[in-house]
């Protein structure tokens, strides 16, 4: 049943129907082939509608319509602009910039697909201007725009925790470590191919221009402060959280910044509701998937015929990321993390591995999955957005690569990069 369940997957993924179709459709033939034909199906639909009742699952609207706010207001430019005040001027400064600002936007939006919108839009002018070169400055935007999959708000995360019945308010702050080693590590590239590239530096920004640029960016800043700092003193949970991050980025960028006006409220509630009934469709028929699976115990056939639960915590550590990694190559992050999430759960019991920790190194491959050939999602976002052909945003992905599976090794080896974080705040 496995096999006919993926074949109807891959085979609707081929003929280019949208992953909920390929997803719906393989999960009703898998119910159908279990119990005989469709006497029964109201099981399914309780499972479905099961899959989105948590009431967690409603911080992913809220995070969405926070990002969609912002990603068409000032918040985008005003933290570039602080950057790049203070390290566009160094060798490699203004990578190294778009790096940070990457991080700081997908800390204020939680949203891959947004950072490459409105960090991207903004910088990437600038970079091929200053003399990088075009595949360099797209694989790095792609990549970095990414580590918003690990700092909070991750919708990610939330996925995840919502399947594998995880603290998000833990898996929040043990993103932090990981995404801030993530961003050395890209940083220390960029600095490296200034140099070898001799590429030239900006021009020095005066004091006067960085106090005026740390006045312009305090209230944007004000997001990561309010996320883990509301969810780190116990102020409100991470559901709570993204409603604070809604009704506060309306009063910046509608009464603070005016960079929005009344009639904007049409076109960012569309868009975020289009998005959402993707994200819930996706969830709601993932959670059908996976009980299907789980009644037929194929996890436990795929585990005992892989010999997984007797390759040790390590073991299935390097298991889960192989396996999250290259179904991301080819599959939408969040049906991944829905399908493959419960297939992992007996090994990850197993084993005694801690689920946050899991958590954040499923979240990490998610992350290198999408901006990796042949069909991560981020680059179609930015084959979208910048216009330019897919040889040419894929070229300079591959140090990138190196650089993100560098960061899962290191991730494995030492859990404390995520663990000693959620530990000091929830120990």
């Amino acid at each position: 049943m496995a096999w006919i369940m993926m074949l109807i997957m891959l085979v609707l993924l081929v003929l280019g129907y949208p992953m909920m179709i390929p997803l719906t459709v393989a999960a009703i033939v898998g119910f159908y082939i279990q119990f005989d034909g469709f006497g029964n199906m109201e099981f399914f639909i309780q499972q479905v509608l099961g899959g989105i009742r948590p009431a967690s699952l409603i911080a992913v609207p809220m995070f969405i319509l926070a990002a969609d706010i912002m990603t068409r207001g000032h918040s985008a430019d005003r933290l570039v602009n602080l950057v790049m005040t203070f390290i566009g001027h160094i060798r490699g400064g203004l990578a190294v910039s778009t790096a940070t600002s990457c991080t700081l936007f997908g800390a204020v939006s939680g949203s891959t697909q947004a950072t490459v919108v409105a960090v991207g839009s903004t910088l990437r002018p600038k970079m091929l201007k200053a003399g990088y070169s075009d595949p360099f400055t797209l694989a790095l935007i792609i990549n970095a725009s990414d580590i918003a999959f690990l700092i909070p708000p991750s919708i990610g995360m939330i996925i995840y925790g919502v399947i594998s019945e995880t603290s998000i308010a833990e898996l929040f702050i043990a993103g932090i470590g990981p995404g801030l080693m993530i961003l050395l590590m890209f940083s220390v590239y960029s600095v490296i191919y200034a140099k070898m590239n001799d590429v030239p530096t900006e021009e020095r920004a005066s004091w006067g221009e960085r106090m005026l640029a740390i006045r312009q960016a305090v209230w944007p800043l004000m997001f990561p402060l309010i996320i883990v700092g509301g969810i780190y003193g116990g102020v409100f949970s991470p559901t709570e959280a993204a409603a604070v991050c809604v009704l506060y980025a309306g009063i910046l960028e509608f009464g603070i910044f005016r960079s929005l006006q009344a009639i904007d409220l049409y076109k960012i509630a569309k868009s975020t509701g289009l998005i959402t009934a993707v994200v819930f469709i996706l969830v709601g028929v993932g959670n059908g998937f996976s009980w299907i699976i789980s009644f037929a115990q194929i996890p436990d056939q795929i585990l005992s015929a892989l010999h997984i639960d007797q390759a040790g915590p390590v073991g299935v550590l390097v298991a889960i990321s192989v396996a999250f990694f290259v179904a991301c190559m080819f599959v939408d992050p969040i049906v991944v993390i829905l399908v493959l999430t419960p297939i992992f759960a007996p090994a990850i019991a197993s084993a005694g591995l801690d689920p946050v920790h899991v958590g954040i190194l499923i979240t990490l491959q998610v992350a290198i999955g999408s901006a990796t050939p042949p069909f991560g999602c981020d680059i179609f976002t930015a084959i979208a957005v910048f216009k330019r052909p897919y040889w040419e945003v894929i070229r300079g992905t591959p140090p990138f690569i190196f650089i993100l599976l560098l960061a899962a090794v290191l991730l494995i080896a030492f859990p404390q990069i995520a663990l000693y974080p959620r530990d000091l705040a929830f120990g």
